[in-house]
């Protein structure tokens, strides 16, 4: 039985619940997107999320019940979670302490009618970072959702053999997709020339290359190397103007640095207009010490801006030829790979080539959705009402 005939007409609604954590860009938009082509299909979708999180992802939008469960796991949290996933026909957490959530929910409930238990899959959208005496409990944890899961499906190669290596039964690579970004145009106003000057003109970047990165500011994002880089851009003319949107516990930090070293980098904050920043930038920089399925490798290669990215995870695996690659944290290889492009218009228009095919050989978030909804029907069927 199918709850997605192939008239398109629905004999039995699979019940799904969708867990998020706190969750990424990422991984948040996924959900979104995952929740809407579910709904497409006549499958229902809950998604449980911290409250602040429907706002500005519009699960109901989707098509979704959205229940808020907070971002704690303490007990009413996860008594909340466990009364969502009462009439679920599968659990379907994002990332690791969703996943743990979860699972706590879960198997308080026992087993469904006939003996079965609610399937748990779980996707992997990125590697947990811990050092000293908080990396066993990191691995502790890991072990724990892999095993706990039916499926775990990793956004890399790199996450598939992790979840492998901490004991789950069964890992499969599940790249997600995002919506290409879109450039929102006020009326009279479509040029995308004219919006990139305007960008780069509220920047202070007209007469200057502009080099753009995104992303929360924390420590694993490789900003303290980024930084290192601008003492070498500073002996070109005209000299670069690095921007960072994005907020996070770094901040202050950074701009201390900024401020000391007298470099050419503003911070941004949190910004609403990404897509377009980002269409008016000469280089994205991804700087980090792991990613997976970055946002802003997607988001560059689609608006074929070219991209120098740190080795790293799963970006050579997204990327391909289609990006300059340099180690994590070597500053003088950011360095002078962003100089010999900013000197090179030609390799630079390569780059876009190269970018805007291998965005095009992405899965579709169709293909996604139908990839993911295969595995829920291996794992639920037959549904259980």
């Amino acid at each position: 039985m199918s709850s997605h005939s192939p008239q398109g007409q629905p004999q039995s609604q699979l019940c799904t619940v969708q867990v998020l954590g706190g969750g990424s860009a990422g991984s948040t938009a996924h959900v979104r997107s995952l929740a809407a082509g579910l709904v497409a299909r006549g499958v229902r979708a809950t998604v449980c999320a911290p409250a602040d999180l429907d706002p500005l992802y519009d699960f109901t939008g989707a098509g979704a019940v959205f229940v808020p469960v907070p971002r704690r796991g303490d007990p009413m949290s996860v008594a909340a979670l466990r009364a969502a996933c009462a009439d679920a026909d599968l659990v379907h957490a994002h990332g690791l302490h969703a996943a743990v959530r979860a699972s706590l929910a879960l198997a308080g409930r026992g087993t469904r009618p006939a003996g079965r238990r609610t399937p748990l899959v779980v996707t992997w959208h990125s590697r947990g970072h811990a050092e000293g005496a908080r990396a066993p409990v990191l691995r502790l944890l890991e072990r724990r959702v892999a095993r706990a899961a039916a499926v775990v499906l990793g956004t890399s190669s790199e996450l598939v053999d992790r979840a492998r290596s901490r004991g789950a039964r069964d890992a499969r690579l599940a790249p997600i997709a995002f919506p290409p970004p879109s450039h929102t145009l006020t009326p009279g106003s479509d040029d995308p020339d004219r919006l990139c000057h305007k960008a780069r003109a509220e920047l202070g970047a007209v007469d200057r290359p502009l080099l753009m990165a995104v992303g929360s500011l924390d420590r694993h994002r490789g900003y303290g190397t980024l930084l290192d880089a601008t003492h070498a851009w500073r002996r070109l003319d005209p000299v670069p103007l690095l921007v960072v949107a994005g907020e996070g516990p770094e901040r202050a930090a950074l701009q201390r640095r900024i401020d000391a070293e007298d470099l050419p980098v503003r911070l941004l904050g949190r910004r609403d207009d990404i897509p377009e920043l980002l269409a008016a930038a000469d280089i994205a920089l991804l700087p980090s010490r792991w990613e997976s399925r970055s946002v802003l490798a997607h988001e560059a290669l689609h608006a074929g801006v070219p991209l120098v990215a740190t080795a790293v995870g799963g970006v050579p695996e997204l990327v391909g030829d289609a990006a300059e690659l340099v180690p994590y944290g070597d500053a003088a290889a950011l360095a002078t790979t962003v100089a010999e492009l900013l000197a090179d218009p030609e390799r630079r228009e390569r780059l876009k080539t190269k970018g805007l095919a291998q965005a095009a050989s992405w899965p579709t978030e169709d293909e996604t959705v139908a990839q993911i909804l295969s595995v829920y029907d291996e794992l639920a069927q037959p549904y259980a009402h």
